[in-house]
């Protein structure tokens, strides 16, 4: 199941000109706040009518501007999960669920509300009112309320953004258990690079109203190109992994398409999928095999490309295997490295700089 819009509509300051495709999985629309992300999400969902364009879902048109098609709400069959939850306070977690079997079509299968709460660890929940959740099992709620509409698709705005870290860290492996088990094609709308590392398989950069650039996670996130747009302190690359060994000095072995990296001890079993974030400025680069140092994860590859930026930075891109990682060094060293495109390097990362929360379900 595929989504594409290609759609036009004027905003406060610019032209939103937006044309992409969503595949399965979850397709992140990452954009600064302003970008245009809510409008978008909000012209599929059908609570605003773009001036212009088309959208469809799976073949099936939900808006076309020339062909005069504008499908209500309801019958495009997409689940909502907004920023604030916005559950009904009277009712009960297991009301708010099942609130929204009745917008499912008749006849039509799907999870039960003991799979949804399961799914979500929401099952010591069901007799609580929202009031005595915490943010996170809020959105929890809001999303097993979506899941039992029966929707073709589920649409997030920014679901963890009124969320402390703490909070974020809970909710973030129910997503991915959503991800990975509820077979459901996701649009996820987020400014947070981490989020969208942890989960997206598709990215989808806005900038002023305009696609930026949009492919796989792991390309988009390692493009030197995007470091503007991505941060300059949350540029970084993702590498598919797999738990390999668990040590008994509380290290965790994990394979790479590069080599192995070793991570604080995780709590999954060998042979687990993961996924793991590293950030370009915890990457340093040696032209020669590193000796006598305390880092333990040295990956050997090439540089693929080379960017300055305006200050005294350069960012690399190191093909390590089948994967490129991101490296932040100074000009000077770079110079001095005689860094270039084909220059073989290794990538020094230390274990203790990748958090628990840039380690994901792959």
């Amino acid at each position: 199941m595929s989504l594409e819009v290609d759609i036009n509509h004027p905003l406060a300051g610019f032209e939103l000109r937006v044309a992409f495709e969503a595949p399965g999985g979850v397709t992140a629309l990452f954009g600064q706040s302003g970008a245009g992300k809510t409008t978008v999400i909000n012209a599929i969902a059908g609570l605003l009518r773009p001036q212009a364009g088309r959208i469809a879902l799976s073949g099936e048109t939900l808006f076309d501007a020339n062909a005069r098609i504008n499908l209500p709400v309801h019958r495009r069959r997409l689940g909502y999960v907004f920023q604030d939850g916005r559950l009904f306070p009277h009712l009960s977690v297991r009301q708010n669920l099942t609130y929204g079997q009745r917008f499912a079509p008749r006849g039509s299968s799907g999870p039960a509300l003991e799979e949804v709460a399961d799914l979500l660890g929401l099952s010591s929940l069901l007799d609580r009112r929202p009031g005595a959740l915490s943010g996170g099992e809020k959105q929890r709620v809001a999303c097993g309320r979506a899941l039992l509409s029966r929707p073709r698709m589920l649409l997030m705005d920014e679901p963890l953004a009124a969320l402390d870290a703490a909070r974020k860290e809970e909710i973030l492996p129910y997503l991915e258990r959503l991800r990975d088990q509820s077979g459901l094609p996701i649009l996820y709308v987020s400014h947070s690079v981490a989020e969208v590392a942890r989960l997206a398989t598709t990215v989808v950069v806005l900038e002023a109203g305009r696609v930026a650039r949009a492919g796989p996670a792991e390309q988009v996130l390692s493009d030197p190109a995007m470091v503007r747009q991505l941060g300059l302190r949350e540029a970084g690359a993702v590498l598919p992994a797999e738990i390999a060994r668990h040590h008994a000095d509380g290290l965790t072995e994990l394979a790479v398409s590069g080599g192995t990296l070793f991570l604080p001890r995780m709590d999954q079993p060998e042979g687990t999928r993961t996924r793991v974030r590293i950030l370009a400025h915890d990457v340093m680069l040696a032209t020669e095999p590193p000796r006598n140092i305390s880092a333990l994860n040295i990956l050997r590859g090439e540089i693929v490309a080379l960017r300055e930026g305006g200050g005294p930075g350069v960012m690399a891109q190191v093909q390590c295997g089948s994967d490129r990682l991101l490296a932040r060094v100074t000009r000077r060293s770079a110079d001095a490295l005689g860094l270039g495109t084909g220059k073989q390097v290794y990538a020094v990362i230390k274990t203790v700089s990748i958090a628990r929360t840039d380690v994901g379900a792959g």
